[in-house]
């Protein structure tokens, strides 16, 4: 049974505080004790830390005992519990479950360490919209040397002129992924993160002539760094195209992104994948990846 059951106007809420502006730098601390487990939040309390918290669209929660920081979670579109002091985790869970509750949903997932967002998931489960789907066991991989395949030379950042054979391809991963189209028109929020991801050198493809439906050129492997911080890069969105599929794209593709990624952005690489797609978790070992967590996600 869940066990949000508490409801205030007070900034604390059971444990629970709303934090703010000089808060950030303990933030960032408490996402240091484990970079990978909290890459999500620590990018947002980056950017916080360079241009305020106001201007990064959401919360920072926090919880404290004896007057020390010990959790955080970050409360914007995405919900991102960050608990690595175990003793504290269940205060910190009750305290965030009753600030949630307080604020009622208004995130799109719950997603991170797995213990943080299944505990917080059960104190809300009850008081929250049903979740459309809970995706429990979802591994934690990371790649902190050089992968162990030779990268493909035909996989690179992409180029802003390539967005318009680029939205497609992540649109049908996202469909694929998810189950429903992110588009929204033209300036929506998800092709401005398209564009901001290819501008940021953030985005990475091979393009192959001869593949689009019309027979011109197309994207027939991609994959995303979707947060960098903390000395981390988490690649998601990582897709190849179903008429390539079977051909051995994806392992020497994602070998490729490793590279570049430990060259020019971050010496870890780390990304999360579902326990049931046993075909891509195999690629990523066989690139050099290691377990090394467990993330969860509640999407609604």
């Amino acid at each position: 049974m869940g066990r949000g059951r508490w409801a205030t106007q007070d900034r604390q809420v059971a444990g629970g505080r709303l934090l703010g502006d000089a808060d950030v730098a303990a933030a960032l601390a408490v996402c240091a004790l484990d970079p990978v487990a909290s890459v999500l939040a620590t990018a947002r309390l980056e950017s916080a830390a360079r241009t305020g918290l106001r201007s990064t669209g959401g919360q920072l929660w926090g919880y404290e005992d004896a007057g020390e920081l010990l959790a955080v979670c970050w409360a914007g579109a995405n919900l991102v519990p960050v608990v690595p002091v175990e003793d504290a985790a269940e205060d910190a869970l009750d305290g965030f479950a009753a600030l949630a509750s307080r604020h009622g949903r208004r995130c799109s997932s719950i997603v991170g360490e797995a213990p943080a967002v299944l505990g917080l998931w059960d104190r809300l489960a009850d008081e929250w919209p049903r979740a459309r789907e809970v995706r429990a066991d979802q591994p934690s991989m990371v790649l902190d040397d050089d992968p162990v395949l030779a990268p493909d030379p035909a996989v690179r950042r992409s180029q802003p002129g390539e967005y318009p054979l680029v939205l497609p391809a992540c649109v049908r991963m996202f469909v694929e992924e998810v189950g429903y189209s992110p588009v929204s028109g033209s300036d929506g929020p998800y092709e401005a993160r398209v564009r901001s991801l290819i501008a940021d050198g953030r985005s990475f493809v091979r393009i192959d002539d001869d593949v689009a439906p019309d027979g011109g050129p197309g994207v027939v492997f991609k994959a995303e760094l979707g947060a960098v911080a903390g000395g981390v890069a988490q690649v998601q969105g990582v897709w190849v195209s179903p008429s390539h599929r079977g051909l051995g794209l994806s392992e020497p593709g994602m070998a490729a992104v490793v590279a570049a990624t430990r060259r020019d952005v971050a010496p870890v690489v780390s990304l999360y994948a579902n326990h049931y797609n046993a075909r891509a978790l195999a690629a990523y070992r066989s690139v050099g990846f290691r377990q090394v967590g467990t993330y969860a996600t509640v999407l609604f």
